[in-house]
């Protein structure tokens, strides 16, 4: 085995990403770029209805224009699901833009206008547009199960929160929610199908081929070794760009039609078809004793899961994390609920729930911080979770690796530096001075807030990964993962080179293939750099192994004592030695394959970091400027400087739409939805970017490949409650309604007068 410190070179250093050339050229490919001969054009009719039953389709008129091919309808398409909630198309719409037909034809043109001449009757049935509504609605299901997603809310506990408020000398509790938030990715969702008769090849944008590949096989009743998933560049993934049926309905037109069939959605249909962030509703209530200590949390959470349920189990659950674990304490309960309204569908969003979860949670810790009449970061200095995690005992099997959302207590973490990370923010933004901040006498008032959070480290599903020498004397990587936007594939491939000891231009990395990769999981959950570099490392520690044994044949010794792997080749201590070309030319393929579950049996694997903000706000007109920001993160060893300081600015940059601008504004009377564009959909620009100041905490995860763990999720989630908590330092507002517009800003100031 080779020590994959002993030839560190690249790991910890800025090296350049690898997609980095095509895509500043503009010779990347993006599946909108890619066209094949004889290639027809999708599009998709959609409901004007937010809810209604289809009575009839007649698709005569306009398939009686020269022009179309074929089209889908609930009547002729087969009972296939791409979800349990969600079939191929359903005879019942639930939301204006849901899909009720496609068609294909020789180009767009033609396919809009033959749109326009099919006839649909429709039953309109009563909808809702919020969760209250759709709590009240029992006799009018938008599913047939109900409103409420399986009949009541998911509870995780951990000791008694009764008896821990019993014991609590305040208790606080209040009220926050948190609006629709749309990813709005440049690149819109598209997919480019292709049946030769017997073989069906999809090239979509995609965090997982391999489980793209099992959801057509599933919904299209095709045998899976008789489908190809190709993912070409994403333009930007946030966990967004699946669980739609776009890649289905092309898939079954080029099925129908014999010819390759592209659907692209326009920027109005990825509004309205694409995946949002969910809206919450939370009660939070915790208990302290008068010295500062928590004895109890307990928090509930409504989420609004839109006409489909996606990937909500997952979200509503990580809402929860913060509450449950990001405090010392004995006593926390987490109640997370999910709700059908006839509205466009929630599902998978950055840091899915995190960001939802920490607001309620750190806005309510500052709250609790001044019944104390004790300093914010204080009361978090002395109450944050520790190295030893939390209090209780290990419930997990001891040969059971351990759930990185844990619940139970008595394991420890792998690593954690939450102390450092408060301790040198606080430093950065001059904490000291926060109680002497001047008042100025025009409308400007100035504060400073901070917020803390915890995040999932980085296992994930199983992971494999394949290495082999090349007989050009170069060497191939060979994984089933995608590289979403943030430039993973990169860091893998450092981690993989300073394994083998040579240089990250000798490795070439293959993937987004189903055909020629190993299985893999979907690029979610911040576990990429953590799972997948564990796979790579270990095949590039097997590979090396296979390359010295064969080394020793080609040159003729008895063993392998003595043998190094260097750039050039491999040497002996005597100065023998073979290089790669010629090693691969003697020993034919050279090759190793492992296949990695993540985890640790002994530790929860977590990130952590806290973010303090420096605001002014403007009293005249609402308006907030941030003056300075530091994010502070504990991501363990950090594997490239300048992509990791890009992910954490390029988070907390997205979140300032969250906390500032961005709503799916939808019309109550009528479902629609009011702002699925850009001109409507007001998002941050670059002028309304903060500096943001970035620190790493010194830190080496003992578990994770490198000392590595998470970071591409966790930047997104401090920056509301850390606006929220300097807001009401400027002001005296408390603002628990997001986002915080001018427009809230000056009605809560003119409350507070």
């Amino acid at each position: 085995m080779v020590d994959q410190n002993i030839h560190s070179s690249s790991v910890g250093t800025s090296f350049q990403r690898t997609d980095l050339k095509d895509k500043v050229l503009g010779i990347a490919k993006y599946t909108a770029d890619l066209s094949l001969p004889n290639m027809l054009h999708a599009r998709v009719l959609r409901s004007p209805h937010p809810h209604a039953n289809i009575l009839s389709i007649d698709v005569q008129p306009a398939l009686k224009m020269a022009g179309v091919h074929d089209i889908l309808t609930p009547f002729n398409v087969g009972v296939g699901k791409i979800a349990p909630d969600v079939p191929i198309l359903d005879t019942k719409v639930r939301f204006v833009g849901d899909e009720v037909a496609a068609i294909a034809a020789v180009n767009l043109y033609e396919a809009d206008t033959a749109i326009d001449l099919i006839k649909i009757s429709y039953d309109v049935l009563p909808f809702s547009t919020n969760i209250d509504t759709s709590l009240e609605m029992g006799n009018l299901k938008i599913h047939a199960h109900g409103n409420i997603v399986n009949g009541g809310p998911i509870v995780e506990a951990r000791g008694n929160v009764e008896e821990g408020f019993g014991q609590a000398d305040y208790i606080v509790e209040d009220s926050f929610t948190t609006p629709d938030h749309h990813p709005a990715s440049l690149e819109p969702r598209a997919a480019l199908a292709s049946w030769d008769g017997a073989r069906l090849t999809m090239w979509k944008p995609s965090r997982g081929i391999h489980a793209d590949k099992a959801i057509l096989a599933a919904a299209l009743d095709v045998n899976p070794n008789n489908i190809t998933v190709i993912g070409p560049v994403m333009g930007a993934g946030y966990g967004s760009k699946d669980e739609t049926r776009t890649s289905i309905l092309a898939a079954l037109l080029s099925i129908r039609t014999g010819r390759p069939v592209k659907l692209e959605l326009n920027r109005e249909e990825e509004f309205l078809a694409g995946r949002r962030r969910h809206s919450t509703s939370t009660k939070i209530k915790m208990g302290v004793k008068k010295d500062g200590t928590v004895t109890a949390v307990h928090v509930k959470t409504v989420m609004d899961t839109g006409a489909y349920l996606s990937s909500g189990p997952g979200v509503v659950r990580r809402a929860g994390q913060g509450a449950l674990y990001l405090y010392r304490c004995p006593n926390v309960k987490y109640e997370g609920q999910i709700v059908y309204t006839n509205t466009p569908t929630a599902g998978s969003y950055r840091a899915l729930g995190a960001p939802q979860g920490h607001f309620a949670l750190e806005s309510l810790s500052d709250q609790i911080a001044e019944k104390l009449n004790m300093d914010p970061l204080k009361f978090r200095l002395m109450n944050h979770v520790g190295p030893e995690g939390q209090p209780g005992e290990r419930t997990t099997p001891k040969n059971q690796i351990i759930d990185t959302q844990p619940v139970e207590g008595g394991v420890p973490f792998s690593s954690n530096e939450l102390r450092q990370c408060l301790i040198l923010g606080a430093d950065a933004i001059g904490w000291d001075k926060r109680d002497q901040i001047p008042t100025p006498t025009g409308p400007i008032r100035r504060g400073l807030g901070m917020s803390m959070f915890i995040y999932r480290g980085g296992p994930g599903g199983q992971s494999n990964a394949e290495m082999s020498l090349d007989k050009d004397g170069c060497f191939t990587l060979n994984v089933g993962f995608m590289d979403v936007g943030e430039g993973s594939s990169t860091v893998v491939l450092q981690m993989a080179a300073d394994t083998l000891g040579v240089l990250p231009q000798m490795i070439s990395l293959n993937s987004g293939n189903t055909d020629n990769t190993p299985q893999s999981p979907m690029t979610a959950g911040s576990t990429l750099t953590f799972s997948a570099g564990q796979a790579a490392v270990r095949a590039a520690n097997q590979l090396a192994s296979v390359v010295i044994e064969a080394a020793s044949e080609a040159i003729g010794l008895a063993d392998t004592e003595g043998l190094y792997i260097t750039p050039d080749g491999v040497c002996s201590m005597s100065g023998d030695g073979v290089k790669f070309a010629d090693l691969a030319n003697k020993s034919g393929l050279l090759k190793a394959a492992v296949s990695v579950t993540p985890g640790s049996k002994d530790y929860i694997v977590n990130s952590f970091g806290a973010h303090f903000a420096e605001i002014e706000v403007d009293i005249e007109t609402g308006y907030v400027k941030i003056t300075k920001y530091v994010a502070v993160h504990d991501s363990g060893r950090i594997i490239n400087p300048k992509m990791a300081k890009g992910q954490v600015r390029g988070g907390i940059s997205q979140m300032m739409g969250f906390t500032f601008l961005e709503d799916m504004e939808i019309d109550h009377s009528s479902g629609v939805t009011l702002n699925a564009s850009f001109l409507e959909h007001k998002s941050p620009t670059i002028m309304e970017y903060p500096e943001i100041e970035v620190i790493f905490a010194d830190s080496i995860d003992p578990v994770g490949p490198f000392g590595a763990k998470s970071l591409g999720e966790t930047p997104c989630i401090a920056p509301a409650p850390t606006i929220a908590n300097a807001l009401y330092h400027a002001t005296g507002v408390r603002l628990n309604h997001l986002p915080f517009t001018p427009d809230s800003v000056l009605t809560a100031l003119k409350r507070l007068r």
